[in-house]
């Protein structure tokens, strides 16, 4: 197998799991994040209006341990995957030509600036759903 092969495999892979990291971290702010959220500003009855539309959001919500742990791994492998694996990949890159040598870096920035994306969503996603919770009111 040639190396560019294993090289375009390797960013398709790469490129999937950071896409997946962002849209399960969207998954948990809109499960169980958002909810809690807009109910603690008063907005019980936008929820109910929500949750009357979408009633599947109330069956993730059931299983938010589920939502967050799956987001949280998938989150961790996309940084493994963005900060250890990718950058000695593209040192051994053919993809990248001499004539244009800013694509893999303008990729790999857009990748990451994704990836962190997710992990604010998240973050925001399990303050509200776990921690804010607990606070004392």
């Amino acid at each position: 197998m040639g190396t560019v092969e294993v090289t375009r495999r390797t960013a398709s892979r790469n490129s999937l799991l950071r896409y997946l990291s962002l849209f399960t971290s969207v998954g948990t702010l809109l499960c169980c994040a958002l909810p809690s959220l807009l109910v603690l500003l008063g907005l019980g009855a936008t929820v109910a209006t929500v949750l009357s539309s979408v009633p599947w959001l109330v069956k993730l919500s059931h299983h938010k341990v589920w939502v967050f742990t799956t987001a949280g791994v998938l989150i961790a492998l996309a940084f493994i995957q963005t900060h250890a694996v990718s950058p000695r990949l593209r040192s051994k890159a053919v993809d990248c030509t001499p004539e244009n040598p800013g694509v893999c870096d303008e990729a790999s920035q857009f990748s990451k600036v994704v990836l962190w994306l997710a992990v604010v969503i998240y973050a925001v996603g399990f303050f509200v759903a776990y921690v804010l919770v607990r606070l004392p009111c």
